[in-house]
């Protein structure tokens, strides 16, 4: 294991550490990698047309048809207003699909450039950075997003934002340990000899060098974002009662589990699915990069 590996392990919470041990268990599955791609092109593409796809009106309701059955017109059955379940899955994979990528790349973009900072200038730059993240990662996430979402308003994006913010000192610790290991190296020395400016050599030529690290974390942010906005929402935080949010179905669902199972547990098993294949994904980058940059 290199270097960049042991930090990086010990500075994973031992959920995450758990996880990852079973996604890379996942992964030795022949053709996972391949499935993972395809669920995620399919999530991304019903995100994108999903209001086109979708065979009927998700908002919809007849009250006839209230917990019916799957059948051919209703392929997952419907809801208790009589909304098709499976409509609203499509149209609900816009948020699942758009808020964990805003979530992961908004902490991916500012934890990288202070985890770069802080493990490339360190002193009282680092350690400020540092203070900022342990205090940041010190607050109970899902609380404080519960009172300040309850308590502003703003429902899903609100959550987005600040989960985004809660997220980001992950990255930041992450990137920090690993450029530590890089800045000692010969090429980061040569690159200052020959007065190549700082920013250039943190992002031309430390960030490529730690890239495999920031797949892998950045993953894993998009699943955790993505399990953590089902949950606000299942809790009535997140989205907006009603709309087609595959939490707030799965909280809609709860009472009706033994009627038409399928409308709760389908939007359950979708969270989970999209969330492994994207840790399978993101295991599966950080390997082929990891074996890239040992080539070199």
């Amino acid at each position: 294991m290199t270097s960049i590996e042991l930090d990086l392990a010990e500075r994973q919470t031992p959920a995450r550490t758990v996880r990852r041990g079973l996604v890379h268990g996942l992964r030795r599955v022949r053709g996972s990698v391949t499935i993972s791609f395809l669920i995620m092109a399919m999530v991304a593409v019903t995100a994108v047309f999903g209001e086109l796809i979708a065979p009927q009106d998700p908002s919809a309701q007849d009250l006839s048809l209230v917990l019916a059955q799957p059948s051919g017109a209703h392929w997952l059955g419907t809801d208790e207003l009589g909304r098709d379940v499976f409509s609203r899955m499509i149209v609900g994979s816009q948020a699942v699909f758009l808020g964990p990528l805003i979530v992961a790349g908004g902490a991916m973009l500012i934890g990288n450039i202070l985890g770069l900072l802080a493990g490339y200038r360190g002193g009282i730059i680092d350690a400020f950075i540092m203070r900022l993240a342990d205090l940041l990662m010190a607050v109970p996430g899902l609380l404080i997003i519960i009172v300040v979402a309850g308590t502003i308003g703003g429902g899903y994006w609100v959550a987005v934002g600040l989960l985004t913010l809660l997220l980001m000192p992950f990255d930041a610790r992450v990137v920090r340990g690993a450029t530590l290991e890089q800045v000692p190296r010969p090429y980061v020395e040569a690159a200052r000899t020959l007065g190549v400016s700082n920013r250039r050599i943190i992002f031309l030529h430390i960030w490529p060098n730690i890239s495999a690290v920031v797949v892998a974390n950045t993953c894993l942010a998009y699943s955790g974002a993505l399990v953590g906005l089902a949950s606000l929402s299942f809790l009535g935080v997140g989205a907006t009662p009603g709309s087609p949010d595959w939490g707030q179905m799965l909280s809609d669902g709860q009472n009706s589990l033994f009627l038409n199972p399928v409308a709760s547990l389908a939007p359950g098993a979708a969270i989970v699915l999209v969330a492994a294949a994207v840790n399978i994904i993101g295991d599966w980058g950080y390997d082929r990069l990891s074996s890239r940059g040992a080539s070199r």
